[in-house]
């Protein structure tokens, strides 16, 4: 065991002092929730895609259409990737919507990209889940802390296990499928994911992150505005519901499905997609 340092005398009054917000959100341009509210309330069904059990399944949405992310079949998580659909490099970034959001999001939070663009991806319109809120073991649904399960660490803890439908393999499988790139390439553009669903948190006394069976229910969905043309990918979690465990073959779990929505054009007038931001990018260097 390692040893402890002795505390200072002042050890208390460190611990006391109060925390600051790194980003304060007070100038962050806020969503036009009203516009988006007026929108969703004539939506047109474009397209559907089942995810199964353990694998994943890409989608498309256009700037300005909704997608939503339902269980169907029984409780049961999934793990998110967005892109850009013309630019892959432009992902995304799920610790900087962390740093912005918090640990969870819902209703009125956005998915941000990643650097240089760092602009909205998607922004969330409506979650069946916004009841929850935190439980008594600090948990919420719908984090963006977790990695996604994947084989590495699942080698690595299993000394040598080989599990090929984590969903981070899941994800590489699908988005080669879907852009024709070899494995290894479409690999690379595998990101952190929003954990859909997912009730999840950190335990107060050592700080380790801990799942919990999700609250979700057939029926209960996410949905989201896209902000730009993207292209997604969805993984079925190998946990089911993450009540017990996840990279294996011993939890029960069930399809999810996407659905994406056209508004009526006029609801959206004088909308359109954010741009990247705007930083010069020149680093103190000049240009």
């Amino acid at each position: 065991m390692q040893d402890r340092p002795t505390p200072p005398a002042d050890a208390e009054a460190r611990r006391a002092l109060p925390p600051v917000i790194c980003y304060p959100t007070d100038t962050l341009p806020a969503p036009p929730m009203a516009l988006y509210t007026a929108a969703r309330a004539a939506l047109r069904a474009t397209g559907n895609v089942l995810v199964p059990p353990r694998e994943a399944a890409t989608f498309r949405v256009p700037a300005g259409h909704f997608f939503r992310i339902r269980s169907v079949g029984g409780p049961q998580v999934g793990d998110l990737n967005l892109w850009n659909v013309k630019d892959l490099s432009e992902r995304f970034y799920s610790g900087k919507t962390r740093a912005l959001h918090g640990t969870h999001v819902t209703t009125g939070d956005r998915l941000w990209s990643s650097f240089p663009h760092l602009r909205p991806m998607a922004t969330i319109t409506h979650d069946t889940l916004g009841w929850y809120g935190f439980d008594s073991y600090g948990g919420s649904v719908h984090d963006v802390i977790g990695t996604r399960c994947d084989p590495y660490t699942h080698n690595l803890l299993s000394h040598g296990g080989q599990y090929h439908h984590c969903c981070h393999s899941n994800l590489t499988r699908a988005l080669a499928a879907e852009t024709g790139l070899q494995p290894a390439e479409a690999e690379r553009h595998v990101h952190d994911v929003l954990n859909v669903f997912m009730c999840t948190g950190f335990t107060r006394d050592t700080g380790q992150y801990f799942m919990k069976a999700s609250p979700v229910r057939p029926g209960d969905y996410l949905e989201f505005f896209a902000e730009i043309d993207l292209l997604g990918a969805l993984s079925a979690c190998p946990g089911g519901d993450c009540s017990a465990e996840h990279s294996s073959d011993a939890a029960a779990c069930h399809p999810l499905e996407v659905e994406v929505l056209a508004p009526d054009p006029a609801a959206l007038a004088g909308w359109a997609s954010p741009p990247p931001n705007r930083y010069d990018r020149s680093h103190g260097l000049g240009q």
